[in-house]
């Protein structure tokens, strides 16, 4: 099936190949073409260029992109898309003073959703999911990665992680599992740390890598969650069982976690709101992709990851959502753009390179997906009638996507 977008007002993120990520400066650059066609041929893109230069194509379908910009969809590459019901009360807690850490303690936080979680059919986890994806998709998601770490229980981190492989069967775009059993310590184990790891390690490991239900492993480095020596642990099992690492870090303490992932080459560490200069030297010669998950810090009204320093330091900057019920309960990628031009102070043309070329680069999909390139996945945002790329961060909180594309077929 071929599909021919024309008279684009502009085409935008057009690479003739992407092999790395954006890096300091080079995130300012995001290469255009005005006046644009841009054709897919079995879901991929095929060609593109300038209409003067429009070859005859005949009997194929064509949408009209009169005053439109036609660009590659967001990658979301931090999720907890899979959850059970909600925690609407702790945000009135919040409202009412308590902390994160407070909440934590009286039994709220990762603590309740793991309850919740453990209480709900994996069917009906499935059905809450889908719905939850279909959101995002439809706000301009077109690849996404998806942790557990709500289970807590072997059963109920395997039902997790089902879940997503189910997702994964159902759904077209690009999904990517991680299991984040060390994502706080159940109830059962809060005196024996080490037996939790071990159950981590020794029985749930196992059974992830004998039905291949992720890619990833992941660990919440933090202080009262798991020390550095915890994530080492946890990285170096997880590598044995083929699963690349991303971590936690640096939410609110810097302990030496960044360090830790990059001697563990880790895809990727996120969150980064506290950075200390020492961090920024261990990211500079890695291959470890900084992730910011701005919308966390809206919730629950901590520091924004410091982008600046890290650009003008040289370094990649990735954006995802963080989408969870306890500190990021929205998905949507469009608000997480905004909030890094207006509280991060990246330029539009960085906060796009960051949630397109610098996330795909953060979900391992670089090759296939976040660019317009030749012979990439037409996973594509068509917006609506708008002034500029810009306006899309400036008129925050709007909706300006006109239809969403996955493999050139509009949802």
């Amino acid at each position: 099936m071929k599909t021919i977008f024309k008279n684009i007002k502009q085409l935008v993120q057009v690479r003739e190949e992407t092999l790395k990520p954006l890096k300091g400066s080079e995130m300012k650059e995001l290469p255009v073409i005005d006046n644009a066609w841009l054709l897919v041929e079995d879901g991929k893109i095929a060609d593109f260029g300038k209409m003067q230069d429009l070859p005859s194509f005949e009997g194929i379908a064509e949408v009209d992109a009169s005053g439109k910009f036609l660009l590659p969809g967001w990658i979301d590459s931090h999720t907890h898309l899979v959850y059970a019901g909600n925690r609407e009360q702790e945000f009135i807690d919040r409202i009412n003073g308590l902390t994160y850490e407070e909440i934590t303690e009286k039994g709220g936080g990762i603590l309740n959703s793991a309850k919740k979680l453990q209480e709900t059919s994996e069917d009906d986890l499935y059905l809450q999911s889908a719905k939850r994806l279909e959101e995002v998709m439809k706000m301009g998601t077109t690849a996404i990665e998806i942790k557990s770490g709500y289970g807590l229980t072997t059963e109920a981190e395997l039902k997790m992680l089902r879940v997503i492989k189910k997702l994964k069967d159902n759904y077209d775009l690009p999904i990517k599992a991680t299991f984040l059993g060390a994502h706080a310590i159940p109830p059962e184990y809060k005196n024996d740390r080490d037996g939790y790891l071990d159950l981590l390690i020794n029985e749930m490991m196992p059974k992830i890598a004998e039905e291949k239900l992720a890619e990833f492993v992941d660990i919440f480095c933090e202080k009262g969650y798991f020390s550095v020596e915890d994530t080492h642990r946890v990285l170096e099992a997880g590598q044995k069982y083929g699963l690349k690492p991303k971590i936690h870090v640096n939410q609110f303490n810097s302990i030496g976690g960044i360090k830790t992932a990059v001697a563990h080459n880790a895809l990727s560490v996120d969150h980064l709101e506290v950075m200390e200069p020492d961090d920024l030297d261990v990211l500079e010669d890695s291959e470890t992709m900084p992730v910011a998950l701005p919308s966390c810090s809206l919730f629950l009204g901590i520091p924004y990851t410091p982008a600046r320093d890290i650009i003008e330091a040289g370094l990649p900057l990735a954006l995802a959502t963080d989408y969870n019920p306890g500190s990021t309960p929205n998905g949507n990628m469009n608000l997480v753009i905004s909030l890094a031009c207006i509280k991060m102070k990246m330029n539009p043309e960085e906060a796009i390179n960051a949630a397109t070329i610098n996330a795909a680069y953060a979900m391992d999909i670089l090759d296939t997906h976040g660019s317009i390139t030749k012979g990439k996945a037409a996973n594509l945002i068509l917006t609506d009638e708008i002034p500029s790329y810009g306006f899309m961060p400036y008129s925050f909180g709007a909706n300006h996507i006109n239809s969403v594309y996955i493999n050139g077929k509009k949802i």
